[in-house]
């Protein structure tokens, strides 16, 4: 099978062939792509992959692996599955299945589409076997899940393939793979936004205005380095508008419920592709010297509402007795995704956007941005401060639903496309 490779930059190139009989890397068992985002390895990776799988293999099945499913429908398949197609592959998706059926030149694999979120996803890849996986997001996912996804490559020939944003230094990946390459027998490529041909010095100026501090660090520069100082040190309270309902159809409520500690409550309206924060709700029964039932707290949010009627109220899962008031009262609950280092990484994103917008009124909201802060305590892991949290938390639950509800479009969109 011949590789055309035409418009990849070289690194790209690199990816695209480092498989081949030609290749002085092709005895290597594993490629590993780290650094920026928008950098193209993503994209190149995919296809390579999907072509070396059907180049080497007939009739054996392949892993592909995502933080969600639906975010590695979103990264790789969108792009990727209508590039094979131009090039002559059939692709059909099985999607109850999770399946994707490829065909080319008499030949025919079986690719499965996972998601390893967090440590139950590893029972979910057992027992299967594999002539070669690819995990994108691989720093985002649990070590269990993609330990296992490894094993389960015992096809003599079988290949990993590994793609990731930075994250921090001691990070069980970058110290057991990337610092570990030359004796894992694997590839290691670095990429910069330099290396993606398919972005203007205009879109790269965008990336690189839309990500400061840590994130700029990790993001733009590609770095694996700690986290410090603010979360949101490019949060500017002077720069928030003053709430304008005028247009707003859709409503959203998020929840960070709190008896000893303060509850906080954010309105969100929905106007041009952009979430404003329009109005709050926050009670510290520490300063107000007394705590409030779960009926009092429903009331406050339905005051907060006015009559609005919301899509959603989402709410930190383990208030189990907030939700179920909620529930009674006929409002739509959704429990919310607590993962916290993901939830700020969207949170960021959205806000350096101008996807989500902190509105004027939203003064409790305000004072956290400017207090929330990373815990250096010289633990090595990415944590942030337990205090001045409430409206943050909040904040993070709402901003990480709204990104799903952009998933189930993309989902829908390659399902049109297959």
């Amino acid at each position: 099978m011949s590789l055309k490779v035409a418009g990849f930059s070289p690194k790209q190139k690199k990816v695209l062939s480092w498989w081949t009989k030609s290749s002085p890397y092709k005895d290597m068992d594993a490629i590993i792509c780290d650094g920026a985002v928008r950098s193209g390895k993503t994209f190149s990776m995919g296809v390579s992959f999907i072509i070396w799988a059907m180049a080497s293999f007939n009739g054996m099945q392949f892993g592909l692996c995502g933080k969600t499913i639906s975010s590695l429908r979103r990264n790789v398949l969108a792009d990727v599955l209508p590039y094979l197609r131009r090039l002559g592959f059939e692709c059909s998706e099985k999607l109850s299945r999770n399946l994707i059926i490829v065909r080319f030149g008499g030949r025919e694999n079986s690719f499965y589409i996972f998601g390893g979120k967090d440590e139950g996803s590893a029972s979910l890849i057992q027992g299967i076997t594999f002539a070669g996986v690819l995990m994108d997001e691989v720093a985002l996912m649990p070590r269990s899940f993609v330990e296992q996804a490894c094993a389960r490559c015992s096809v003599t020939g079988s290949r990993l393939w590994f793609n990731c944003n930075p994250e921090g230094p001691v990070h069980w990946f970058y110290n057991e793979w990337i610092k570990q390459a030359e004796s894992k027998h694997a590839l290691y490529l670095h990429f910069t936004m330099d290396d993606n041909p398919s972005l203007s010095p205009r879109i790269r100026a965008r990336y690189r205005g839309m990500y400061s501090g840590i994130f700029y660090q990790r993001f733009v520069l590609g770095l694996w380095v700690a986290a410090k100082g603010l979360v949101y040190d490019f949060f500017d309270p002077d720069s928030c508008p003053e709430a304008d309902e005028s247009g707003i159809k859709r409503w959203c409520v998020s929840c960070d419920y709190g008896t000893a500690n303060p509850a906080s409550f954010g309105l969100w309206g929905h106007r041009d592709g952009i979430w404003f924060r329009v109005k709050e709700y926050y009670f510290d029964s520490r300063r107000e010297g007394r705590q409030k039932t779960d009926a009092e707290y429903v009331e406050d949010l339905k005051e907060l509402l006015g009559g609005r009627k919301p899509e959603a109220v989402i709410v930190d899962p383990s208030a189990a007795s907030f939700i179920e008031a909620l529930r009674r009262e006929g409002l739509p609950v959704r429990k919310a995704d607590n993962d916290v280092l993901s939830g700020i990484r969207i949170t960021a994103d959205m806000l350096k956007s101008g996807r989500a917008v902190i509105c004027r009124e939203c003064g409790d909201a305000i004072r956290e941005f400017q207090t929330y802060c990373w815990d250096d305590s010289g633990t090595g892991q990415d944590k942030v401060k337990k205090e001045h949290d409430h409206a943050m938390d909040e904040i993070r639950y709402f901003c990480v639903y709204a990104c799903e509800e952009q998933d189930v479009f993309a989902v829908a969109t390659v399902s049109r496309r297959a």
